[in-house]
């Protein structure tokens, strides 16, 4: 039995080492605390030079080297284990080429979304967020000045987005700022300031877009992999999956196989020769204009209908506003990580949470709303933007995941500036989003077409996990991702071309889709046949939700009892 003292001198231990990695996590990663809800640096870029990382490397060392062990709740268990695996992988991202040192879009995304994370929630009184935005809008000239001094080369693909990244940054400081203050009640002394530093870091941005295209793109490098050893540490560290990158990849590959070998089989069921041909026939089938804004709720009320009716899970009172995207982004969005559905801050969420549709209005060109019509038809409103994103999908088990006792379970699969909080959220996130379509289907909501659709989008996440392991191994370049992912996963050259780009920049990630999907399906397996009769797909997906965004493998062990996943070599 353990002794009562100890323990608890273990759970104070425990929690004050949180705090401490906690703090320092907010610290060097400023506008991931913004997107989290964390507001002390919401004045602050991260310092990328190379005295501010050696600063942040120095300490994340020093909290591996102390993080305590012993007999501890699970929730502190896992948010140890989960913390020493984020900063074993994050010791080679700071210091490595993959990042800092080799990739402009790590300092492009956070300097531009540094001031629009300001301006995505009400967190704040306007005029207070005008203010923090002034300050960072300040500091972009230095910070991308830094990036030109620690940048040694790049791919040509990542320098290629980045210059995107500053089209998008130059749009909103140029175009955006005076629709963002145009209706706004403030200060004239705070607009000035706000303006003049909006004009100063597009000036900087413009410089930083020049040197790109001309200096960097001359300075370009071949290899994108990160090579076998850090993809192991990141599956293993990160996922906390025991099942090595080439079982992963044979895993994906069978059931690829399936996949293509269905879509090729049932094209006919539809009346067509091909999957794409059937696949285009869903854009027919779409609201007319002026319903197309209500279309969203409708459809939402009818998935939480059908989820309820079927006792399915607890649906929480998480309210969801689909509304157009704001005027002020809509030039930049298209060259940016601007996403639709931007997961609600964990800390301070806001009562209603705007869920950012394409705007589709009376005073376009007629054609040019019949494209929007087709492109955002009635199935992708319901399995992408309701589904995977705004209803069962991401926005449930956000609610879930902003109440789970871990505090890395909390924060880890908030959208930040190009990416999740933490790494080891994606098994989860994804994972239950894409499983949730699964669990619609189910259960008699989709079409016949739609089912057929999400084939298709089964083949698409086994296609991301054989490229996110041949990529990073080193067995397929850029070009061959790009074939790949058109000859196997039915995308476009455009498409195939930037998820292609996203796989190399973030090792690891494109694997947590297939990897968390299907271990929530083995989970849920593996409870019922424990359980037999007593099985309620409702326990069991309220119990799943309940411990937040930390790896399936993890949830799995807690509810089935077996030794907690995620030690590797330590420290």
């Amino acid at each position: 039995m353990t002794d009562q003292p100890t323990a608890q001198h273990d759970t104070l231990e425990a929690e004050a080492w949180l705090d401490e990695f906690f703090a320092a996590y907010y610290a060097a990663r400023p506008v991931n605390a913004t997107f989290i809800g964390v507001h002390d640096h919401d004045h602050r870029l991260p310092d990328l030079t190379a005295n501010g990382t050696g600063d942040v490397v120095s300490v994340m060392r020093d909290l591996l080297s102390r993080c305590p062990a012993g007999a501890l709740p699970w929730f502190l268990d896992a948010d140890l284990r989960l913390a020493r695996g984020y900063l074993r992988t994050q010791l080679w991202e700071w210091e490595s080429d993959h990042f800092r040192r080799g990739n402009p879009c790590v300092f492009t995304g956070e300097a531009i979304f540094g001031v629009m994370s300001l301006f995505l929630t009400d967190f704040a009184p306007l005029t207070d967020r005008v203010d923090l935005a002034t300050s960072r809008l300040a500091a972009v000239p230095a910070f991308l000045a830094s990036a030109r001094k620690t940048i040694e080369n790049s791919p040509v693909a990542w320098t290629e987005r980045a210059i995107r990244e500053c089209d998008g940054a130059l749009a909103f400081l140029t175009d955006g700022v005076p629709l963002l203050l145009e209706p706004q009640p403030l200060r004239a002394a705070a607009i000035r300031r706000f303006e003049a530093a909006a004009e100063t870091a597009a000036a900087a941005f413009a410089r930083f877009r020049a040197w790109l295209d001309t200096e960097l793109r001359g300075r370009s490098r071949n290899g994108v992999a990160c090579g076998e050893e850090v993809l192991d540490l990141l599956i293993r560290e990160g996922h906390c999956l025991s099942i090595p990158a080439p079982d992963i990849e044979r895993h994906a590959r069978v059931r690829l196989q399936e996949a293509v070998s269905y879509l090729a089989a049932h094209a006919a069921d539809f009346g067509a020769a091909t999957s794409a041909e059937a696949l285009r026939l869903l854009g027919r089938l779409h609201p007319p204009l002026d319903h197309y804004y209500p279309r969203y709720g409708q459809i939402l009320a009818e998935v939480r209908a059908r989820a309820e009716a079927h006792d399915l899970l607890t649906w929480p009172d998480f309210p969801i506003r689909f509304v157009p995207q704001p005027d002020w982004a809509r030039k930049a969005a298209p060259h940016l990580y601007f996403l639709f559905y931007r997961s609600p801050a964990a800390y301070g969420r806001p009562p209603v949470h705007d869920y950012l549709v394409t705007p589709i209005e009376e005073s376009m060109p007629a054609e040019e709303q019949a494209r929007l019509l087709r492109t955002t038809n009635d199935s992708v409103i319901h399995l992408n933007h309701v589904i995977h994103h705004g209803g069962i999908g991401h926005h449930i088990q956000n609610w879930h995941a902003f109440r789970s006792p871990s505090r890395v379970g909390r924060i880890a699969a908030v959208d930040c500036a190009s990416r999740i909080a933490m790494f080891c959220g994606g098994t989860m996130a994804e994972g239950w989003a894409c499983y949730a379509t699964d669990l619609m289907a189910e259960h008699g909501a989709l079409s016949p077409l739609e089912r057929y659709a999400e084939v298709q989008s089964r083949a698409r996440m086994c296609a991301r996990a054989i490229v996110d392991v041949r990529l990073h191994q080193g067995r397929f370049s850029l070009a061959d991702a790009v074939r790949f992912y058109e000859d196997y996963a039915g995308m476009s050259p455009a498409a195939a071309n930037t998820e292609a780009v996203r796989n190399s920049m973030f090792p690891g990630t494109a694997l947590m889709y297939l990897m968390g999907s299907d271990g929530i399906h083995e989970l849920r397996n593996e409870i019922a046949s424990i359980e037999g009769g007593r099985f309620s797909l409702r326990r069991f997906h309220d119990t799943l939700l309940s411990f937040g965004s930390i790896p399936v493998t993890m949830i799995a062990a807690l509810m089935t009892g077996r030794a907690l996943p995620g030690e590797g070599t330590q420290p």
